[in-house]
């Protein structure tokens, strides 16, 4: 049985209220959170809102404005880019299938890491990277079918959203866009 999602208040005065433990809490608190796996929910104390994201965007920007940020400038200003276009919805789903994606190597890693060091050791930064380093042409394999799978994954949404609209506007007919392949009029 999971456990039931941790429910946070926001007042106004900008507090988090922690309702599991009666007390308030800071950011910090809620990325231990994050990094410990537990459920919640932020919700606005007055309207009922939920701020969830706009917490978690809070603490990636902490993040990201410490010493070693995650995001170059290119790729936040590609992000921005794709705001309010037809894109948004795409990219959003691309980018969390390859988050998924790249958890599920790092989990087969950290496997392989478990069975040359066992279990009970803590695998530090340096170990990790040491680890890495033995295991670089696996990693490299590794990373080779991640990055190729990730091609392939946006190739068929692109097919897919090609498709969809083929489908939508087959009806209209449009110079220079192909008419459906069941046509047989054009084949002669």
């Amino acid at each position: 049985m999971s456990a039931p999602i941790r429910t946070i208040k926001k007042y106004p005065n900008r507090r988090l209220y922690d309702t599991a433990n009666s007390g308030y809490i800071t950011l910090a608190d809620v990325k231990q959170m994050v990094l410990e796996q537990i459920d919640f929910q932020v919700i606005d104390a007055k309207s009922g809102d939920d701020l969830t994201r706009a917490i978690l965007l809070q603490i990636i920007l902490e993040e990201e404005s410490g010493g070693l940020p995650m995001f170059s400038p290119e790729m936040l200003t590609q992000m921005i880019r794709f705001y309010g276009t037809a894109q948004q919805t795409m990219m959003g789903q691309y980018m969390e299938q390859n988050v998924k994606a790249f958890l599920a190597i790092q989990k087969k890693l950290q496997d392989q890491a478990k069975q040359v060091y066992g279990d009970k050791m803590m695998l530090t930064p340096d170990l990790w990277k040491q680890f890495m380093q033995m295991q670089a042409p696996a990693m490299q394999g590794m990373l080779g079918n991640y990055l190729e799978q990730s091609a392939k994954l946006f190739m068929d949404m692109q097919q897919r959203m090609q498709d969809q609209t083929r489908g939508i506007f087959t009806a209209f007919p449009f110079p220079g866009f192909p008419p459906p392949s069941g046509n047989d009029d054009n084949k002669r």
